[in-house]
């Protein structure tokens, strides 16, 4: 017989001190500490624990007793539930504060080398429709809320369009309206939702795998142009152009109208083909007097303005002159390459992903910038100390790898090649620390600058300055 689970506690006049990873809220109890989503430090709740460790546990807050003072009105009807903007409840400036915080701590805490004065982090010029990519998902079955479920009532239509809650592959919650990106975005979504229900078109079945309508993603860029990529489960032609002139006469701001058949088990579409049904098959970014080609599988950072700011940061980080050979690794598309290529002698960009080191010659072409060249392949295993003595030693290596930070043997090469500064662009602090401390072995870091591309959620980037020491 299987061991009844032992019923955690409801924790009463829980006092809420002050803000942890992953967007939680921190409350200490007696001698462990309890993290708690969607919770302001100020906040007085009866928190329900949900798990719960050795030396610390899970909980959600049952009731507010007392508000924070420093509390905000959520701008989204889906806050909490959605879970992608965790910080709405937090003023702007506020979670500016918390996303320094955050860089400091990881460099004190994890790096532990001596650090400069961080300068102040660059918010963001818009906090609300920043981003230039969404992408959302069809289901046959939405994710009915708690409220939803106590309210009794019976929910007979759960065809929906929106985002997957997190950690479950086959909950989709319905979304009225986004406020992350231009609104038009959402106007694209419901006319396409509304569509497929008049017209009796199946929503995708995320468990049994079928369904016509599956995916969309739409990219509005700075320029104004606009892409919608719809995917669909089947392969039913008429139906596919139907909904695709349907959507190309409600939209004709559309630039570049493209699709997918996708009938295999996951959603991402790098390996399927994409076929353009009207306009171009890429969209336009620009920085400066530069010109970027977007297409469905490219990537780019998907706040373009505060890209500006991180990319200028790095730039001036560089101390270029124009007579500096620079090494750009994990160049994704080549845009921090291309960006700094004007002030540079020679750059050679090294990127895993073949798809993205195509893009990035595209990119160095469009743009007239001869002095680029560009090679795909796993970092540790193209940047070799022979590579570094057939191109040439650089005097600027500038890197922007994963989350997970750089691998040790890449780290290694970069000492051994001892170009004379290093410009680290990193979207996690822990990671970058790691790293800093590896190269503190030849390396001083001369400043740090956060940049916040992601307003109401806990995401920061950071650039780091590093110069060799003599």
């Amino acid at each position: 017989m299987a061991r009844k689970k032992k019923e955690l506690p409801l924790l009463s006049g829980v006092n809420i001190s002050d803000v942890a990873a992953e967007g939680n809220s921190i409350a200490r109890v007696d001698d462990f500490v309890v993290f708690i989503p969607f919770g302001a430090p100020g906040d007085v709740a009866d928190v329900k624990i949900d798990r719960k460790k050795r030396n610390y546990a899970e909980g959600h807050i049952e009731n507010l007793i007392s508000l924070s003072p420093i509390r905000v009105e959520p701008k989204c009807e889906h806050f909490t539930v959605c879970g992608g903007c965790r910080w709405q409840h937090l003023p702007y400036e506020f979670q500016l504060k918390c996303k320094q915080q955050q860089v400091e701590d990881a460099l004190q805490r994890i790096a532990k080398i001596p650090i400069p004065e961080l300068s102040p982090i660059l918010g963001s010029e818009s906090i609300w429709e920043y981003r230039n990519k969404m992408e959302y998902t069809f289901s046959n079955k939405k994710w009915l809320t708690f409220d939803q479920l106590r309210s009794g009532e019976e929910f007979p239509d759960r065809r929906a369009a929106g985002f997957h809650i997190s950690g479950a592959f086959d909950k989709v919650l319905d979304i009225n309206k986004c406020h992350l990106q231009d609104n038009l975005g959402n106007q694209l979504r419901l006319f396409i939702k509304q569509y497929g229900i008049e017209n009796n078109l199946s929503f995708y079945d995320l468990r049994e795998q079928h369904g016509f309508l599956r995916t969309l993603m739409i990219r509005i860029a700075s320029t104004g142009e606009v892409m919608a990529v719809m995917v669909f489960g089947e392969d039913k032609r008429d139906d596919i152009i139907r909904l695709l002139d349907a959507v190309s006469e409600k939209f004709p701001e559309i630039t570049s109208l493209q699709y997918v058949i996708n009938t295999k088990v996951n959603d991402t579409i790098s390996d399927q083909e994409i076929l353009l049904y009207k306009g171009r098959e890429y969209i336009e970014e620009s920085m400066e007097n530069l010109r970027f080609r977007i297409g469905p599988k490219s990537f780019y950072q998907t706040n373009s303005i505060q890209a500006y700011k991180l990319y200028s940061v790095a730039r001036d980080f560089a101390g270029l002159t124009g007579n500096e050979l620079v090494y750009d690794l994990y160049t994704g598309t080549g845009t921090i390459a291309c960006f700094i290529a004007p002030k540079a002698r020679h750059v050679i960009g090294i990127e895993y992903v073949p798809e993205a080191i195509e893009d990035a010659k595209i990119n160095a072409a469009v743009n007239n910038l001869d002095n680029t060249e560009f090679y795909a392949g796993d970092m540790k295993n193209v940047l070799t100390s022979d590579f570094i003595s057939e191109h040439g030693r650089p005097d600027v290596m500038i890197v922007d790898p994963p989350r997970a930070g750089m691998h040790e043997d890449v780290v290694n090469v970069i000492i051994g090649a001892e170009p004379e500064r290093i410009v680290y662009v990193s979207c996690n602090p822990a990671t970058q620390a790691r790293d800093l401390a590896l190269l503190h072995a030849k390396y001083d870091v001369e400043a740090v600058q956060p940049v916040d591309m992601f307003p109401h959620t806990q995401h920061v980037e950071n650039v780091v300055s590093l110069r060799l020491r003599k």
